[in-house]
């Protein structure tokens, strides 16, 4: 039976884990969760699943309140509880569906103590992807599983074969609530505007990050890390439907492509079940019915924070890792209500532009450089806002 940790269990990612997990008992086993500060979706957790007995969550205060009222279980608190979490349960694999850099250094730890890593956490791979092959290289008997449905789409159709045959990977990507949009409105997107996705239901940050496309310009990144891909072989695809989840195009011109329901638990199952497709209770795709797929060719202009993930990635060292904290401050300023959309982007441009790359960063590093980039992009939305 497959032991599991799930990091983020309260998110979207996270309940549709629990979901899989609690259709198969007989596969899968949560020792252990972490929720940040949902309290209360940990107390319906813990309700479902009772073999649950080490939790991690976000505040000390709360750590405490839990402990008198689960005196079974044993609690951890902080960004270090996650650690505490994982090393405590010792699971047989490890669902990363943390939200930001805070998911970095779990996904770290679990590969270099020999865990199987089922990665949602884009940011792992984006801020430190050297740093996770290089762990992977040194600990072959961990694997790391992808769960994004892109990358889930490459993997099935990259799996057996070879490597001199693929021309390259078609990411392919909703457009966003303003693909439809003229551009020069975007500007003034609201919140709501921003987080009315055509698609999928998401969390807020992931939403906004799909509103600009850095989720994208973050996919291409990791397809690099994960497939071994460089930039120049790796395109971004428009499609409408999100009904293709992405594609490969190989030498003789051929296409391979992956179909399915805009249903997270298609790639979340593919990773717990190890790459074996599985009965799961999900959405079905009607093929009948389909009649039309609709494509648009990828428009930088309209995207532009995909162009700046394109300059972290050739510029390389510590530049991504720039790119990511600065973006999630600044999402989190907009979602606050402390600055507008427009200025999101522009933003992280100054902070990239800014920046003294570490050509090869250590994890130590790259924790520093993560605190310095939020506190300057901090400081900056104070001065703007003053």
């Amino acid at each position: 039976m497959e032991q599991l940790v799930i990091l983020g269990a309260s998110g979207s990612i996270g309940a549709s884990t629990l979901d899989i997990v609690k259709k198969n008992p007989t596969k899968f086993c949560v020792k252990g969760i972490s929720v940040g500060k949902n309290i209360d979706r940990l107390k319906e957790i813990l309700l479902a699943f009772p073999s649950i007995n080490l939790v991690t969550v976000q505040k000390e205060e709360d750590k405490e309140k839990l402990e008198k009222e689960y005196p079974h279980i044993s609690f951890f608190a902080k960004d270090e509880g996650l650690i505490t979490l994982i090393e405590k349960a010792k699971p047989t694999m490890v669902v990363n569906a943390l939200v930001g850099f805070v998911g970095f250094l779990p996904s770290l730890y679990t590969i270099e103590h020999d865990i199987d890593l089922a990665l949602a956490n884009k940011e792992s791979l984006v801020v430190g992807g050297e740093l996770i092959n290089e762990a992977l290289n040194l600990h072959p008997s961990a694997t790391l599983y992808p769960i994004d449905s892109e990358h889930v789409a490459l993997a099935k159709c990259l799996d057996k074969q070879d490597a001199k045959s693929i021309k390259r990977l078609v990411i392919t990507a909703s457009g966003g609530p303003f693909r439809d949009w003229p551009i020069e409105k975007i500007k003034e997107a609201t919140i709501e505007d921003a987080l009315a996705h055509p698609s999928w239901s998401m969390g807020k940050k992931i939403t906004i990050d799909s509103s600009t496309m850095m989720n994208k310009g973050f996919e291409v990144i990791e397809a690099m890390h994960l497939f071994h891909i460089p930039l120049e072989k790796i395109s971004i695809l428009i499609q409408d439907e999100s009904t293709i989840h992405s594609m490969v195009e190989f030498v003789d011109n051929s296409f391979l492509a992956d179909l399915g329901p805009a249903d997270m638990r298609v790639p979340i199952a593919y990773a717990l079940f190890r790459k074996k497709k599985e009965v799961i209770d999900t959405r079905t795709l009607d093929i009948d019915a389909l009649t039309a797929l609709h494509f648009r060719k990828f428009d930088i202009a309209r995207y532009p924070a995909v162009g700046l993930a394109f300059r972290a990635i050739l510029e390389g060292g510590s530049l991504p890792c720039v790119l990511n904290a600065a973006n999630e401050e600044a999402v989190y300023a907009f979602l606050d209500g402390k600055i507008p959309y427009a200025s999101i982007v522009p933003l992280v441009e100054q902070a990239m532009s800014s920046h003294r790359i570490i050509t090869h960063p250590s994890k130590e590093d790259l924790v520093y450089v993560d605190h310095q980039v939020r506190e300057e992009i901090k400081k900056e939305i104070e001065r703007r806002i003053k």
